[in-house]
C-alpha cells in the first residue's frame, strides 16, 4: 500500500485516503507480524479493515493477507502458525437462507493456513463472535458470543432469534441497571465464553466447545480475558451486578469443568487488561482504585498467583498509570505503557528478586532510563532520571523506560527475549510498526515498513509551557502551520481533550490538528488539570470541580501560546468533545476572549446528565450523590451561565450517543437560541459519541473549518454541499 501520490498535500481527500493501522499480533515463532489496516470502502460510506503482514526484520514491504467487503479483525495465531480471525464475510460452503442472505451478517471465526491459501470458516454463532483468544501452546480457542438468558445452547439462540424476526418483534425487556453502554443497548443477549479445541488441520470445522459461563448476566460485557498457554484456565474480568457501585472482579475459570475461582474482589477496585504469564502460574492485570469526589482514581499493575489467589502490587509507588501489560517470554518481566509528560512511553518492570526489597535504585545515581518509583524524570530531555552513575543490580519492582518519545500501543514481545514490537505514533505521525531492544533504556525505536508511511504532515510540532495561578506547571503541544512567523502570525485554535482522564500523546484520527495546520491555523493541545501523565496530584486538583483548575489551566496555556510572536492572539477559537465539550461550554460562559467555540458531544446540565447517561454511578464518584448533596452538580454546571454567553458557537451531536445523550445538546441549543447567541447545530442521526463514517467525518471537518474560517479569517460562511 503506497502513500498518497502528493506527499505535501494534506487536504480531506488525502487524509481519508490514508490507511489506518490499529493493532499488532506476533506469531508464536516470532517470524510474522499481522496488523489490521482500515481503509475507506469503494462506496466511501464506511471503513473496511483487512489483515496485512509486516516483516519483523524490516526487509520486505507489507503485504495484504485478506480481502472481503465486510472486512476482518480479531487476529490470533494458532501454535502451528495458522491465523484465526473474525469476519462477517459469507461462507461459500454454507447453504443460503430462504431470503438468500446466507450467514454473512454476523462475524464468524475464519482460519488462514500458515502456508497461505484460501481462508475457511471454522466456527460461527447465531449472534456472531465478539472476541477470540488462543492458548499459546495447546491452541485452545476461547471466544465470546452473546446469548439470550433463556438460551441454553447456540441452537436455542438461533431458534429464538428466528422466532423474534419472524414475528417482527424488536422490543427488549430490561430487569437491571444499566441498560445502555456508549452506543448500544445491553439486552437481552449477554456475552458468554466458550472454549473449544483448535480447528482440525483438514477442512473440518471447529467443535462448538464448552460453555464456560452459563447465564452470567452482563458480567462479561466488554470483558478482558486471557488464556493460559496450556489452555486449562481462562482469567477474565467479571462485572459485579451492583447499580450503586459498578466495578469488576478478577475470576479464573477452568476450561475443563467450568469451575470458577474469584482471584480479586474489592468493592473499591476494578480490574482490566488481563494477561496470563508464559508458564501459566500467574496473571497480571490493571488494578484501578476507585476515586471519590475529592480524589481521583489511582492505577497500578496487579500480579496474582492463579493457584492461591494471592496478589501484590507489581508497580508500587510508580506514579504514571500503567496499562496494556505484556509478559516477557521467560516470565521475568512485564512490559507496559503509561502516559508521561505528553508521551506514552514503553516500560519494563522486573519480577525477579525479593518483593520486599523492591526498589528502583537511587534516582540521583541511577542510570539513564531507570526510574525511581514515584518520579517521572524528564522525557523532554530523553532521560528518566540522572544519566550519570552505574546501574544498581536488578531487583523486583525495578522499572526501566525503554523508549521515552512517542505514544506506544500493542506491545508484542518476541520469543527470543531480545525484541519488542509495538505500534508507535506521535503528534506528527500515524501509528507505525517499530522494534525495540527489550533491555536498553530510552532508545530510539527502529521503524518497520508500515502501510501508508512515512507521511509528511504540513504542521511542525513544538511544546509550550505555562504556569497556572497556583504555580502549577501546565504543558501543551503546539502544531504550527508552515510559514507561521512574527511577520505572519497564525490564528490559534485550542483543542480541549476528552476523558477527562486523558492527555494529548499521539496521533488522532478524529481530531487531527494537521488538517487545520494545512489551512493556516496553529493548534494548541493543552493538558490541563485532570490530564494523565503528570502525577496523582495533577489529577486530584481538578477532581469534582471541572470548572476550577482545569479551566484556569487552559487559560494559562492559551496565554503562553499567544505570547509567541508566531501566534496571533487576536484571532483565537476553542473546541472540544465529550469532557472537552463540557469545557468548551464552560469557557463560553466565563470568557469572551475567543472569536468562536465548537462544542461536540458535550455536557451542558450536570444534574440532567446524571439521570440520562449510561451509568450514573460512575459520575457519582466524581460529583457525589445528587440526592444527598447536589452542590457540585450546580456549582460546576455550564448551563447556569447561559445568559453570559456572547461567543458564536457550533454545537455538534450524534443521536446514538448514550454516554452523553443528545438531550444535552438539545437543551444547550434551546438556551443559545433563547439568549440570541449566534449559533449553528450540526446533527448526525446515524452517529454516536464519535463520528466514524467517512462521509460524516468529512462533513464534520468541512463544517468546523467553514465555521472557523468565518470567525477567524473573515471569510463568508459557506454551507457544506451535502448539508
Amino acid at each position: 500500500m503506497s502513500r498518497p501520490p502528493d506527499e505535501a498535500r494534506f487536504d480531506l481527500d488525502a487524509y481519508f485516503a490514508l490507511p489506518r493501522v490499529a493493532g499488532l499480533t506476533l506469531s508464536p515463532d516470532g517470524t510474522r507480524l499481522v496488523a489490521p489496516v482500515a481503509t475507506v470502502a469503494r462506496d466511501g460510506k464506511r471503513f473496511v479493515t483487512a489483515l496485512w503482514e509486516l516483516d519483523p526484520w524490516g526487509a520486505r514491504a507489507p503485504r495484504r493477507l485478506t480481502r472481503s467487503a465486510p472486512g476482518e479483525g480479531g487476529a490470533a495465531f494458532l501454535p502451528d502458525g495458522s491465523l484465526v480471525f473474525t469476519s462477517a464475510r459469507k461462507d461459500p460452503e454454507t447453504e443460503p437462507d430462504a431470503d438468500g442472505d446466507g450467514d454473512g451478517e454476523k462475524a464468524a471465526i475464519w482460519l488462514l493456513p500458515a502456508g497461505g491459501g484460501e481462508a475457511r470458516a471454522v466456527a460461527s454463532a447465531p449472534a456472531g463472535i465478539d472476541a477470540v483468544a488462543v492458548a499459546r501452546d495447546a491452541g485452545t480457542v476461547v471466544y465470546a458470543t452473546r446469548l439470550h438468558p433463556a438460551a441454553g445452547t447456540l441452537d436455542d439462540e438461533e431458534r429464538r432469534i428466528k422466532a423474534a424476526a419472524d414475528a417482527g418483534v424488536g422490543a427488549q425487556l430490561f430487569e437491571g441497571y444499566p441498560i445502555r453502554f456508549w452506543d448500544r443497548y445491553l439486552g437481552p443477549g449477554a456475552p458468554r465464553l466458550l472454549a473449544a479445541p483448535p480447528p482440525p488441520a483438514d477442512d473440518g470445522r471447529m467443535e462448538p466447545g464448552r460453555q464456560l459461563t452459563p447465564a452470567p448476566g452482563h458480567a462479561l460485557d466488554d470483558a478482558s480475558f486471557s488464556v493460559t498457554p496450556d489452555g486449562s484456565t481462562v482469567v477474565t474480568t467479571w462485572k459485579v451486578d451492583d447499580a450503586r457501585n459498578p466495578r469488576t472482579r478478577l475470576v479464573a475459570i477452568d476450561t475443563g469443568g467450568g469451575e470458577q475461582r474469584v482471584l480479586l474482589d474489592d468493592p473499591g477496585v476494578s480490574v482490566d487488561e488481563v494477561a496470563c504469564s508464559p508458564d501459566g502460574r500467574l496473571a497480571v492485570c490493571q488494578h484501578v482504585r476507585h476515586g471519590t469526589p475529592d480524589s481521583g482514581p489511582s492505577l497500578t499493575l496487579w500480579l496474582v498467583d492463579l493457584a492461591t489467589g494471592e496478589g501484590r502490587d507489581l508497580t508500587p509507588g510508580f506514579e504514571p498509570w500503567p496499562s496494556a501489560p505484556a509478559w516477557a517470554p521467560d516470565g521475568s518481566a512485564v512490559f507496559f505503557v503509561a502516559d508521561q509528560e505528553g508521551r506514552t512511553p514503553v516500560f519494563r518492570v522486573e519480577l525477579d528478586g525479593d518483593p520486599a526489597s523492591s526498589t528502583s535504585g537511587d534516582p540521583a545515581s541511577g542510570t539513564k532510563g531507570e526510574l525511581a518509583l514515584g518520579t517521572s524524570g524528564d522525557p523532554a530531555s530523553g532521560t528518566a532520571g540522572d544519566p550519570a552513575g552505574t546501574a544498581p543490580g536488578t531487583t523486583a519492582g525495578r522499572v526501566t523506560r525503554l523508549a521515552a518519545d512517542g505514544a506506544y500501543t500493542d506491545l508484542c514481545p518476541a520469543p527470543d527475549g531480545r525484541r519488542l514490537y509495538a505500534l508507535r505514533s506521535s503528534l506528527a505521525s500515524p501509528p507505525e510498526a517499530v522494534v525495540l531492544d527489550t533491555a536498553t533504556a530510552d532508545q530510539a525505536p527502529r521503524p518497520l515498513p508500515t502501510p501508508g508511511l512515512p507521511l509528511q504532515v504540513p504542521g511542525r510540532v513544538a511544546e509550550v509551557e505555562a504556569t497556572a495561578g497556583d504555580g502549577t506547571r501546565v504543558r501543551s503541544w503546539l502544531v504550527l502551520p508552515a510559514g507561521a512567523s512574527g511577520e505572519r502570525p497564525a490564528p490559534l485554535v485550542t483543542f480541549i481533550h476528552g476523558g477527562p482522564l486523558s492527555s494529548w500523546t499521539g496521533w488522532s484520527w478524529r481530531w487531527n490538528p494537521h488538517l487545520l495546520a494545512a489551512c493556516g491555523y496553529a493548534v494548541l493541545l493543552p493538558d490541563p488539570g485532570l490530564s494523565t501523565g503528570y502525577g496523582q496530584a495533577y489529577v486530584d486538583r481538578g477532581r469534582g470541580r471541572w470548572g476550577g483548575p482545569p479551566y484556569t489551566d487552559l487559560m494559562a496555556a492559551v496565554d503562553a501560546a499567544v505570547a509567541r510572536p508566531d501566534v496571533d492572539g487576536t484571532r483565537t477559537a476553542a473546541m472540544g468533545g465529550s469532557f472537552g465539550g463540557y469545557m468548551a461550554n464552560w469557557v463560553a460562559g466565563h470568557t469572551d476572549r475567543f472569536c468562536c467555540i465548537v462544542t461536540h458531544a458535550s455536557i451542558w446540565s450536570l444534574r440532567q446528565f446524571h439521570g440520562t447517561t449510561d451509568h450514573a454511578a460512575w459520575w457519582e464518584r466524581e460529583f457525589g450523590d445528587p440526592d444527598l448533596d447536589e452542590r457540585r452538580y450546580l456549582d460546576w454546571s455550564p448551563d447556569r451561565h447561559a445568559a453570559r454567553i456572547r461567543t458564536p458557537m457550533l454545537v455538534i451531536h450524534g443521536e446514538g450517543d448514550y454516554r452523553v445523550p443528545i438531550g444535552e445538546s438539545l437543551r444547550l441549543w434551546t438556551d443559545l437560541c433563547r439568549h440570541g447567541v449566534d449559533a449553528k447545530f450540526l446533527y448526525f442521526p446515524d452517529e454516536h459519541h464519535w463520528v466514524l463514517k467517512p462521509q460524516n467525518a468529512r462533513v464534520w471537518y468541512q463544517t468546523v473549518l467553514a465555521f472557523l474560517d468565518a470567525h477567524l479569517l473573515g471569510k463568508d460562511w459557506v454551507r457544506p454541499d451535502l448539508l
